[in-house]
């Protein structure tokens, strides 16, 4: 029973947290439009924003490492 002590007045403070996050969120027009924003990513963009698709061009020289990065150098004195 003493539990109730303390579970009355946090659901209390629950309560009243998300009833303020409510008016927060009705008070800066969170709820306004709920139509718009669905459709927004189905619209094509319009042509003065869409960039032209990249090309992919091949390299003519062979790509290689450096000597250093080849890997370690192996100790010819060393057994592997």
């Amino acid at each position: 029973m003493n539990i109730l002590l303390v579970l009355i007045p946090v659901t209390l403070l629950i309560v009243l947290v998300a009833v303020a996050l409510f008016f927060w969120a009705v008070n800066h027009q969170q709820f306004d439009d709920l139509d718009s924003p669905a459709t927004l990513p189905l619209l094509d963009d319009p042509v003065e924003t869409q960039s032209a698709p990249a090309t992919a061009q091949e390299d003519p020289t062979p790509r290689t490492l450096p000597a250093d990065a080849a890997g370690p150098a192996r100790n010819p004195n060393r057994s592997p």
